[in-house]
């Protein structure tokens, strides 16, 4: 069974249709790739499967049930990283973790967030506010939700690799794999070519006039 699917889903933006009678499965080990030129409607159908907005028809089942039944279960399984880095631009990045660990009921301490932002190459900037951060900067702090909540069955990551560098890109794929490998599913649009020798579904959505 797919952990993730969609059925005869459509989306319709300030009178325009982006994309309609659009199928998807994603099961363990797995990764899905939705791909389109920009303004195809990725980040659109992206925030229709984490159930932030509605679809104008069709729906989104998690184990086989409609995400909307199953709602608390669904988010306790799902790690959603939007384009944006969804920081808090006042706080530090280690105030910013803190605050998501609150919010998720995720068991944590400082020690453990410091690690992870070594780890992402961020050591000597915790305590600076996002702001003075640059955008790499910025993106491997909102990275860390990978590490902190590695155990979600489900990664769905909208052009995660921007304003990466190639550091930054590799350290990001090995954790895909290691997730992909544990028996997660990933779902992922990217403008980068994806090396990731896993079972790889691709959605490719057309840019509609």
């Amino acid at each position: 069974m797919a952990l993730l699917s969609g059925h005869n889903l459509s989306c319709v933006k300030q009178d325009r249709l982006l994309f309609d009678n659009l199928d998807f499965s994603v099961a363990a080990s797995e990764l899905l790739y939705i791909r389109g030129q920009n303004g195809a409607g990725k980040t659109s159908l992206l925030r229709i499967i984490v159930g932030l907005t509605d679809a104008t028809t069709g729906q989104v089942d998690y184990q086989g049930q409609n995400i909307r039944t199953v709602n608390d279960q669904f988010h306790q399984e799902l790690v959603y990283i939007g384009h944006k880095p969804g920081l808090n631009h006042t706080l530090s990045a280690i105030e910013n973790l803190s605050f998501w660990c609150q919010l998720h009921n995720l068991p944590h301490c400082e020690h453990e967030l410091m690690d992870i932002l070594a780890l992402l190459g961020l050591v000597g900037l915790e305590d600076i506010p996002v702001r003075q951060l640059s955008a790499g900067q910025q993106r491997r702090a909102a990275l860390a939700r990978l590490w902190l909540k590695s155990d979600a069955k489900i990664w769905v990551l909208d052009e995660p690799f921007t304003a990466l560098d190639v550091q930054g890109i590799e350290l990001l794929r090995q954790r895909v794999i290691g997730h992909l490998g544990q028996g997660g599913a990933v779902i992922i649009t990217s403008h980068q070519q994806l090396d990731i020798d896993y079972k790889t579904s691709e959605l490719m959505l057309e840019y509609r006039i």
